[in-house]
């Protein structure tokens, strides 16, 4: 019984998570210094564009850039939530924070919030950033 009762907590918990999901998809980004980093926010968001300037002085003309996109107002539509809808705060939101070089992506951040992205979300997701990878301030 408690195995039957440990895979359905399992897929309870599979369809749609709150924890940050970083994905590092070339290891070279880890290793080596990013001088500079152009900005890409999609779609246009000015609280979250002021508060990534605030943080760090994009390059327009860098190769490699910060994608961030997000969404609100989002259902997840697994059946294997349920009871996770009814009884919790369930994501309706997503924030995402990529690095690119060219069409090339090297890193991923991503999150889902139970609130439209904010500053602070932007602020801690960029702050993760920083700590996997050798970003140079100018």
């Amino acid at each position: 019984m408690l195995k039957y009762f440990s895979i359905i907590a399992i897929l309870l918990l599979a369809g749609c998570q709150k924890d940050a999901t970083v994905t590092i998809y070339d290891k070279q980004v880890t290793r080596t210094p990013i001088n500079c980093l152009a900005l890409r926010v999609v779609p246009e968001n000015k609280e979250i564009t002021q508060t990534l300037r605030s943080l760090y002085r994009f390059d327009p003309a860098c190769k490699q850039r910060l994608e961030v996109s997000y969404k609100s107002g989002i259902v997840c539509n697994s059946p294997y939530n349920a009871p996770q809808k009814t009884l919790s705060t369930f994501p309706s939101s997503y924030l995402n924070m990529e690095i690119r070089k060219g069409f090339m992506l090297q890193y991923s951040y991503y999150v889902d919030l139970d609130h439209k992205p904010d500053a602070s979300d932007v602020k801690e997701g960029f702050e993760r950033i920083e700590s996997d990878l050798k970003l140079i301030s100018q």
